[in-house]
Formats: structure tokens, sequence, C-alpha cells
């Protein structure tokens, strides 16, 4: 689990048999330095130094174990799933079948039958936006903080069908507004689906998601939620929540890219029209119609991603492995850490809620220097001097920053192999970069 041991031991052997090259101070002073081995990514230098990579919220790293699996796929039995009937074919089969209920059991799904592969959870938002019954005059509701991918589906909807999309505002901390929610949907009869980002990437806040849920169903209503940025980082479950969709994506959470997931439930995911159609959708077809297969198989067209799903499967043991909360826990350590160090420097301005504790993993700040330099300035800096990668822009939350008048931030995001001396070191290095553009 995550907690501080001594590998010195470990590192030796490693040395010895030539699989890394371990630089002695990177053994000594690294608190989950064991985990850390598990991620070839960390150990490959650029420019001659090793990367701090505080990118998570974008794409994690990928361990040993998910690109192994996925190596076995492509080199024991590299044959497509779901029609033939021969061995290596049933063995593609046998491994999407655990695949799927690994994430059955990961997400605290009723049944395996409520968890479709997608591509991403942009494919798991836009399945439901375009196969749900909307009709003219439906109402979804939204946050004021979402990436693209749930809201552009909306607005396309609102152009196609004539439904109506509205927008709860945060509060000034970019909380979020319990009493404007329960006025929106009390007073409006037609919301139909509420569909919110769980944990946002602009800010790591995550919503109060059961209390949103509970009063939405109160009024009719259904929710999805946009679980990106919260099924990596700590445990959710959908019977305890009782949302009715949930999206992720899986390059999020250790996991290969390409991949994602949409939980819904059972009875829901029968009553939607499928998306994209083809084959493995249908059990039979004439020249005038067709006989769709029950879900997941329904949402699942063509060819799939057959080493991807594989690759799911073992970032989900991963995951499990070292536990949830133990990732949540650390992440939160490593935010305060940050948090204490930056939120007195000249021209930051950190976003969302100030205590670190209510962002997770994630640390995101605008940049105002007074004699010039902007998010990507820092961000070029800080990557160019020390291999610190974080991300700068608007990260896909276009409308929040326009709304606001605000045209970039800079977004440090952490998991589970990064350490207390990396977030100390993007202390001190952000330190010098500010002092380059503010003499």
């Amino acid at each position: 689990m995550l907690k501080e041991i001594d590998i010195k031991l470990t590192a030796q052997v490693l040395i010895n048999q030539n699989l890394y090259h371990i630089p002695t101070t990177f053994v000594t002073i690294m608190d989950i330095s064991k985990i850390r081995l598990d991620f070839p990514a960390l150990w490959k230098k650029w420019n001659g130094k090793y990367p701090i990579y505080f990118d998570n919220a974008c794409m994690t790293l990928k361990p040993k174990q998910v690109i192994d699996s996925m190596n076995e796929y492509y080199n024991e039995y590299p044959v497509c799933g779901g029609r033939s009937i021969h061995k290596m074919a049933k063995k593609v089969d046998e491994k999407v079948t655990e695949a799927r209920e690994k994430f059955q059991k990961f997400l605290g799904a009723s049944c395996p039958e409520e968890i479709i592969f997608t591509r991403n959870t942009t494919e798991g938002l836009n399945l439901v936006a375009n196969s749900l019954e909307l009709k003219k005059g439906d109402i979804v509701l939204t946050t004021d903080r979402e990436h693209n991918s749930n809201l552009i589906p909306w607005q396309i909807q609102a152009h196609k069908r004539g439904i109506k999309h509205m927008v709860v505002y945060s509060n000034p901390d970019n909380t979020f507004n319990i009493p404007q929610f329960e006025e929106i949907v009390s007073k409006n009869k037609n919301v139909r689906l509420v569909s919110m980002v769980h944990t946002a990437n602009l800010d790591g806040y995550t919503i109060p998601a059961k209390e949103i849920i509970k009063i939405a169903h109160e009024h009719g209503a259904l929710v999805m939620l946009d679980g990106a940025q919260s099924a990596p980082h700590k445990h959710v479950d959908m019977k305890a929540l009782d949302v009715d969709f949930f999206a992720l994506s899986v390059h999020k959470m250790a996991g290969p890219t390409g991949m994602g997931v949409l939980y819904g439930k059972q009875h829901l995911l029968s009553e939607l029209a499928p998306f994209i159609v083809g084959g493995d959708t249908v059990s039979d077809t004439t020249y005038d119609g067709a006989k769709f297969l029950p879900p997941p198989e329904k949402f699942e067209a063509g060819l799939q991603n057959y080493a991807g799903i594989i690759g799911s499967g073992a970032a989900v043991d991963y995951l499990n492995n070292i536990g949830l909360s133990d990732i949540e826990e650390h992440e939160k350590r490593l935010n305060t850490i940050i948090t204490k160090g930056i939120k007195d420097m000249p021209g930051l301005k950190i976003i969302g809620p100030q205590e670190p504790g209510m962002r997770g993993g994630i640390i995101a700040f605008t940049v105002e220097l007074p004699k010039g330099g902007d998010a990507h300035d820092i961000a070029l800096v800080l990557d160019e001097t020390e291999n610190i990668e974080v991300r700068s822009g608007a990260f896909c939350v276009h409308s929040w920053f326009n709304y606001r008048k605000c045209e970039a931030a800079v977004r440090a995001s952490l998991y589970l192999y990064n350490t207390e001396e990396e977030a100390r070191k993007f202390i001190d290095v952000l330190g010098k970069t500010i002092g380059l553009f503010n003499p």
C-alpha cells in the first residue's frame, strides 16, 4: 500500500540485473519507490534528467502489469473475439468477460451487462446523448465547469431535437450550489436529465453527487456523471450513489489509451436506442430489418480493442491491489504540500476551493505577472529546465474560462506514483520560474 518503504535491496537487485539504472538519491528519498518501479516511463531520462510527471488528469502512465497483459494478447492469441469458436478466439472471449466482470465489481454495478466498453468518457457521454429518448422542450442540466465532452453534445441536441440546455452556476469558490440546483429542478418540470462532471478536471472539486442524484430522482430526472476524474482516484459505487449512467476513461486510471467504460442501469440500457450499429450488435438481419442483441452487445459494434479491454482489466487489478482509499489520501497529502508552498507566490491564484483536501490531486492556478509571462510560459520553463510536466491552457473547459474572461491556467495533477520530493521540487522550480518573469 502507499507507505514509506526501504527498497535499497530491491533497487540493487534490479541494477545488478541491468533492468533499471536508479541513482542512489532516488533510492533513498522516495516514499513510494516500489510502486514507481512498475512504471517504465519514469525511468527514462530526457536531456539527462528523469521526468516529474504532473499531467495525470490528462493521462496517467502505464505500469508493466498493464503493458504485459496487452503484449500477452498480441503474442499468444491476437485474434477476434465474439465470432469464431476456435481455441484462440475462446481465449479472447474469456479475457473480455473477465475484464467486464472486474469493472462490474470495481464500480459496484449489479451485473456485467451494465458495463459497456467504449473508447473513452467522450464516447460514453455521446452514446447517451444520442440514444436517450429526448424530445423538444426537455431540459438537460449541467454545471458551469463541464469538459467539452459534456457540453457540446447537449448544444448539438438542442439544435437537432430542440431540447433546452441549462447551466447550474457554481458558488464564488467554485463549489456546487445546491439551493440553486434544487430551485431549477423544482420550477422546471421538464428536466429530463442531469448530466454533470463528478470530479472536475478544472480544479479537482467533487460535487455532492449523492445529494444531487436524490434531488433529481425526486423530481423525475435521470442523472449521468462524467467520472473521468473520480473513478481513477477514489472509490465510487454505482448502487450506493444510485446514479443512472456513469462514464470513465481507462487512460486516466493507469490503463491503455482508446479505452473507456459506460455504466448504465440495466433497464435503462435496454430502453436506449443503439448508437453505432453493425457487426456484433445484432443476432439476425434481413433486407428489411434487424434484431438487436441486448446490452452490452447492442452498444459494442464491430471488432473491439481486445488488447485494450484486457489491459483495462489489468489496470483495475493494479488499482485494487494498491487501494483507492490509499491513492486518494496520498494525492491529498501531496496537494497539501504544494498548496502551502505556492499559495502566497506573487501572481498566482489557485482555482477552486482553497482547502487542498477539497481538490483531491489537482492544483490549478492562473498566472498574472506584472512583467509578462503567462501560463504557457510557466509550463514551458518547468519542462525545459527540470522535466516537470504540467498542463497549460483551458483544459477543454473553454466555456468556464471564457465566461470569466480568463485565457489560460497551469494545472499540476497528481497520481499514485508521485512523491513528496517531487512536490517540493515543483514548488522550488515554480518559485524560480516566476522570478524569471517578475524580477
